[in-house]
């Protein structure tokens, strides 16, 4: 099987963790080129929307996005990052760090493709309360589950949490939440985020 990647895509970081956590080593990662302004022909010919992740199976049709793969993947290595007894809380959290992806992503987006003329700062703005308020969430009810023993939530929130780093470090996002920035710092350290650290 092969993961269609880029180095820098939280999403595609999702999956690698996954895959060094649940010891899979057979899965080749193969860097692509992704935009939102048309990539890589083999990407956009096994993802018609030409995102990033794709995993390619020699068993079946491709797997995408980021969350079905790494349920496929947890499936395949028969681990329990998404226990059936906590199944909608991971769930939900997992959707709430991708929706920090998805609009951190679209701010890096707009900076990149378009001329400094025509960015739009009352965007970059809603885009960065919508950041905010999902912070404010995991500070306020997502402790617990971060805190309990390893699931895809956390994973997902480890990566979200460090693009915002790598991309949109001046925000500041760990002001006034020092819990969720504690947890950081020790989640940062396990050796899969370590070594997918872009």
């Amino acid at each position: 099987m092969q993961l269609l990647s880029s180095p820098a895509s939280p999403f595609v970081r999702k999956c690698r963790v996954v895959l060094i956590e649940t010891g899979q080593d057979d899965v080749e990662v193969r860097d692509v080129t992704a935009s939102p302004m048309g990539g890589d022909a083999a990407l956009n010919a096994a993802n018609p929307s030409g995102k990033i992740p794709v995993l390619l199976r020699e068993d079946g049709p491709a797997l995408y996005d980021s969350r079905v793969i790494t349920r496929f993947l947890d499936d395949r290595a028969g681990t329990r990052l998404y226990p059936a007894d906590r199944l909608w809380d991971v769930l939900s959290l997992e959707a709430n760090a991708d929706a920090i992806m998805e609009a951190a992503v679209a701010i890096t987006y707009e900076k990149r493709l378009r001329p400094e003329a025509l960015w739009w700062s009352d965007w970059f703005e809603a885009q960065w309360t919508k950041i905010a308020r999902s912070l404010d969430a995991l500070e306020a009810r997502s402790m617990p589950l971060l805190e309990g023993p390893l699931n895809a939530g956390q994973i997902a929130v480890g990566c979200a949490l460090g693009y915002l780093d790598l991309r949109h470090d001046d925000r500041g996002w760990r002001d006034g939440r020092d819990t969720l920035a504690a947890w950081e710092a020790r989640f940062a350290e396990r050796p899969a985020m370590v070594a997918t650290r872009p």
